[in-house]
């Protein structure tokens, strides 16, 4: 059977999801992409409220490469479709004794405020840089995209790792290099970004440091919503096809006939040779394919795992203008790191203190506000549902004034001026976006849930069945789902020759 014979089913319209669905659907496979939503994106969804625009989800673009490398693929320019604007610095960090600090690409500018904070931080930093250098070599350009199907895939690679030093942690190994209490926090905070704790996650997330200096950060004009928009024409374009409002409800898998997958939403029934999932890992293991054997067995594995964090995410608007007070990107640490970090993953309370990311789209891009205006999204890492099962619906009025409040240092007279507002909060990840546990990034990224030993980019037991997004690897992040679309990508190209 020719690749134009064939029809392949993607579960999801997440960044992974739109991008396995465009690789695919250049190679000449019929690609039908279904949404449970009534607009694409997945955790990149947009709400809009009264002329205000709030991307819901990711709000960092980093290594734009791989996803103008996804349009080259396809014929097409990235430039032609969306404007990537440069953020700097990328983030402006505040601590709760007052410190600041400008971090950027920029190595000249990272080394004055270094020296600030401590001179003799200033080598460990230029060191530390180049280990990252070699991490990001070795981790990202040499194995992102590469599917760790076998367990000799894993020991080929084990020495590049072992040299680097990847059993250590994150914080652990930014220790080494820097002492300086600040700028330790400083280099290790960005596993939150990926949903992993900077004392467990592996050593080779340093890696974030470099990738950020080498491709920079970056926001798609009209937030992020625009880069989904550009993503979705495209497939289009290339004759894919996407339905809203269509969540796949159970799939039957019937290995003796030529199209394996009876794929069922509430418009029907349809068949299909192959399926790529890029809804939740254990959702689509436990629900999607419930009733096969080896997905019952894979959910109890997949149980057993540990999981990424929560999120409470506050979207707020409003009726005066702070982005001359404020940097696109910002993080606010509270008076504990390693204590609240604990509480976090370990713990089985909501914390009374918190650490907070504050996103400001409009100090780039006045248009996602109305005019004297201001949009917002705060984040605060939370407890997931399988640690402490909160009710967060009577929780969360209350912990969104905490957070207003807790702002109003840098945005003066705040809870005055917001004139909309909304939030996600773990429970939204388990009830709409089918997250285990209300986990908001998936299986937490340490050394044993990395590579080979993260849920693999193909089912081993399921034929047709292939995973992409934050849970297989490499990992969650907007790179990281990409790069985990080329990986999934290729081993079904391999599985399907042309």
């Amino acid at each position: 059977m020719s690749r134009a014979d064939l029809r392949a089913a993607v579960i999801g319209s997440g960044f992974g999801g739109l991008a396995v669905a465009i690789r695919l659907q250049t190679a000449g496979i019929r690609t039908t992409v279904f949404e449970r939503a009534d607009q694409p994106g997945g955790r990149a969804y947009v709400y809009r409220d009264k002329g205000f625009v709030f991307d819901a989800g990711p709000t960092v673009i980093t290594a734009p490469e791989c996803l103008a490398e996804l349009f080259r693929d396809a014929g097409r320019r990235i430039e032609d479709y969306v404007e990537l604007l440069p953020v700097s610095p990328f983030y402006r960090l505040f601590w709760s004794d007052g410190e600041s600090f400008d971090y950027s690409g920029e190595s000249a500018q990272m080394i004055e405020q270094i020296r600030r904070l401590n001179p003799a931080d200033v080598e460990g930093y230029r060191r530390f840089v180049e280990y990252s250098r070699q991490v990001f070599e070795t981790g990202y350009l040499g194995l992102a995209a590469t599917p760790f199907l076998r367990f000799a895939d894993m020991v080929r690679v084990a020495p590049q790792l072992a040299r680097l030093r990847a059993d250590r942690s994150v914080y652990a190994t930014v220790s080494k290099f820097v002492k300086d209490e600040h700028l330790r926090q400083a280099l290790s905070f960005h596993t939150l970004l990926v949903g992993g704790n900077p004392y467990d996650t592996s050593s080779i997330y340093t890696l974030i440091h470099y990738l950020e200096r080498y491709w920079g950060v970056w926001f798609p004009r009209g937030g992020t919503g625009a880069l989904v928009a550009a993503l979705t024409k495209l497939l289009r374009e290339l004759g894919g096809e996407l339905r809203l409002n269509a969540g796949v409800e159970h799939i039957e898998v019937r290995p003796t006939t030529t199209r394996r997958h009876r794929v069922s939403t509430a418009q029907g029934r349809e068949e299909f040779d192959l399926v790529v999932s890029n809804a939740d890992v254990h959702h689509t293991y436990a629900t999607v394919f419930h009733g096969q054997p080896a997905a019952a067995a894979m959910a109890r594995r997949l149980e057993r795992l540990k999981w990424s964090m929560s999120l409470f995410v506050l979207y707020f608007g409003t009726d005066r203008l702070y982005r001359d007070r404020v940097a696109h990107h910002s993080v606010l640490f509270g008076p504990r790191y390693k204590g609240l970090l604990d509480d976090i993953f370990k713990g089985r309370k909501l914390p009374d203190d918190f650490s907070l990311y504050l996103h400001a789209p409009t100090v780039s891009d006045a248009s996602l506000a109305p005019p004297g205006c201001d949009s917002f999204y705060v984040l605060s890492p939370v407890p997931h549902l399988g640690n402490a099962a909160l009710d967060w619906d009577t929780i969360a009025p209350a912990y969104a004034d905490r957070i207003l409040a807790a702002l109003e240092p840098w945005l003066p007279d705040l809870r005055r001026h917001v004139v909309t507002r909304r939030w996600r909060t773990p429970l939204t990840f388990r009830d709409e976006l089918s997250s285990y546990h209300g986990s908001a990034f998936g299986c937490a990224p340490t050394l044993t849930q990395s590579a080979w030993f993260r849920p693999h980019n193909r089912d081993a037991d399921i034929p047709g069945l292939y995973i992409v997004g934050a849970s297989t690897h490499p990992g969650a992040g907007v790179p990281g789902v990409v790069s985990s679309a080329k990986a999934t990508a290729s081993v079904v190209l391999e599985d399907f020759p042309a």
